[in-house]
């Protein structure tokens, strides 16, 4: 996780509604895989936990492998704000970079 991620997770954290930030991947898109991420209060039966600067992420266990070694950022600028990834595991990506493929 990048400074910014961090950041924006301890935000999400310490704020009024304590919340995870849960990352999956779902079945979708042209090149077959894409990011899930969920909110929820605490971690599920299956979930990795990673923690990072005082700040915990869970990694759905049906995810791992496909997101293991990635960066998650927080990029805004004027038109959104949103976690992006750099995922050494992507084989294939769509062109829009919506979805993408990792080795199975």
């Amino acid at each position: 996780q990048t400074p910014a991620a961090v950041e924006r997770l301890r935000n999400l954290v310490n704020g009024p509604h304590p919340q995870h930030l849960r990352i999956g991947v779902k079945n979708r898109g042209c090149a077959g895989l894409a990011y899930n991420l969920e909110y929820v209060d605490k971690p599920g039966k299956f979930d990795e936990v990673v923690d990072q600067d005082g700040v915990r992420v869970l990694i759905d266990g049906r995810a791992l492998f496909s997101v293991i070694g990635s960066e998650m950022d927080w990029k805004e600028d004027g038109l959104s704000a949103k976690f992006v990834f750099k995922n050494p595991n992507i084989k294939d990506a769509c062109g829009c970079g919506e979805s993408f493929s990792v080795d199975s």
